[in-house]
């Protein structure tokens, strides 16, 4: 019997035996990120993942008792938009938690409408050490943080690619520089100074004129912080243009898409970018990534971060008795929690305890895969 026809009949029951009935109320979770927009392959992969982790909840029982229900919430990836989507999800929706938001520049203003409104959120992708860094109660994230991404990235450029004239490059989003700057700071640790640093802006498709300064500076290593839709434009044109200098980036490009913006798969060949340990080979996970791959989605990115990321959810809210963020929240930073991720502890400050990162590279088919 579903939970809704249980909840029906115990409505009936008590009418008929002239008690008050007690009606079951549904948990309501949004769901943030750029549903829509040159961004959206990473909504879907939030959406996918927090979709089948609603299902299987609600299959043993919910949360306390009571089904889980998602509510989606497009932020375009834009600032102004995502603080329109927190306001709504917390005053006409009345969520009792957000997985969300993704990208950084969203994520942070978001937050702050989450914690005045007693909301707890977390976060499965959005990277920049700010998200955490404010003393936000209720602000959590399943990822890591870019001075650990960029550190690995940097430490790869210098000891496996032995990079001497490295450009760093980002698109001029929180995102985007923070993960660049991270990297040119661990570079300069590693005494590699960048031989060219600068922004591009989001949503160009044009970027030949940076191209002949990548080719006119003589680099050996291009690092991009940035999003797929700029990096795979960037790519085919230094290819184009006979650059082969390598290219690595960060999780922002952790999606097939990157395969079309870039025009094909002989562009993105043999760039690297960093990304966790590969959430679809971990072991508790595997009887979910191939219960997707059956229903035809491949559980790529995000997907298996956004299920861990309700489950996270789930865990304290089942834990506490109640939906209360502030009970919830310190019940996260004292207990590890299971997930098809495997177990995972959070900090004071909402940030995991152990982060693992590592080098991917993309190979002529347009997949990738961990080195």
């Amino acid at each position: 019997m579903t939970m809704v026809r249980k909840g029906i009949l115990a409505f009936a029951v008590s009418a008929a035996l002239g008690l008050s009935p007690v009606l079951r109320a549904d948990v309501l979770i949004g769901v943030a990120g750029p549903h829509t927009g040159p961004n959206a392959a990473f909504g879907e992969q939030y959406w996918r993942g927090a979709s089948q982790a609603a299902a299987d909840i609600n299959a043993t029982g919910g949360i306390n008792g009571e089904p889980v229900k998602l509510i989606k919430g497009d932020d375009a990836c834009e600032p102004k938009q995502a603080v329109a989507v927190a306001n709504r999800l917390v005053d006409q929706d009345k969520v009792a938690a957000v997985i969300g938001h993704f990208c950084s520049s969203s994520t942070i203003p978001a937050s702050e409408v989450y914690d005045e409104g007693g909301i707890i959120a977390i976060t499965p992708g959005s990277t920049n050490p700010q998200v955490t860094e404010r003393g936000l109660t209720g602000m959590f994230r399943m990822c890591g943080r870019d001075d650990q991404q960029g550190q690995v990235a940097a430490d790869f450029i210098v000891d496996t690619l032995k990079g001497k004239r490295v450009a760093v490059i980002h698109d001029k989003d929180t995102y985007g520089q923070g993960i660049a700057d991270s990297a040119r700071a661990q570079l300069a640790k590693r005494g590699v100074s960048a031989v060219l640093y600068e922004g591009l802006t989001r949503g160009e498709k044009d970027f030949n004129a940076l191209v002949t300064k990548l080719r006119g500076a003589n680099v050996d290593v291009v690092y991009f912080g940035g999003l797929h839709t700029e990096a795979g434009p960037l790519l085919r044109q230094m290819r184009e243009q006979g650059l082969t200098a390598s290219f690595v980036s960060g999780d922002g490009i952790v999606t097939d898409e990157l395969v079309t913006t870039a025009g094909g798969p002989q562009y993105v060949k043999g760039a690297f970018m960093t990304f966790g340990a590969d959430p679809r080979k971990i072991p508790e996970g595997q009887a979910l990534v191939e219960k997707l791959r059956a229903g035809g989605y491949e559980p790529e990115g995000y997907t298996l971060y956004a299920y861990a990321s309700l489950q996270a959810l789930a865990a304290a809210f089942n834990a506490t008795g109640g939906t209360d963020a502030e009970k919830a929240s310190e019940w996260l930073k004292s207990h590890p929690v299971t997930t098809v991720m495997g177990t995972k502890e959070w900090d004071d400050k909402g940030d995991l305890k152990v982060s693992d990162y590592v080098i991917y590279e993309w190979d002529d088919q347009g997949k990738y895969h961990q080195k």
